[in-house]
């Protein structure tokens, strides 16, 4: 597993503790205003995952597609990820 896959896969499990927390609160009727900043807390570490796995990906799938002569589905893949997270 290289560098960004780690780095994704700790983001991903910090976020998965952080959502357990978030439950806890909700549960123990905690205010609402700290359980938001919570949400925006695990959505940031989303994120960040994601941007570590589409690095990944361009630096080696899609590299190696380029260098075969086979990029353009990968970078096709790409734009519809690119265009999910853009029009949110």
């Amino acid at each position: 597993m290289n560098t960004e896959k780690k780095k994704a896969l700790q983001a991903l499990k910090t976020a998965r503790g952080q959502i357990d927390g978030i439950v806890k609160m909700i549960e123990g009727e905690r205010y609402c205003i700290d359980v938001s900043n919570q949400i925006i807390a695990v959505q940031s570490l989303l994120k960040k995952a994601n941007i570590l796995i589409l690095e990944q990906h361009l630096t080696h799938c899609v590299k190696a597609a380029c260098l075969e002569d086979k990029g353009e589905e990968k970078i096709a893949e790409i734009m519809k990820v690119l265009e999910k997270i853009i029009s949110k």
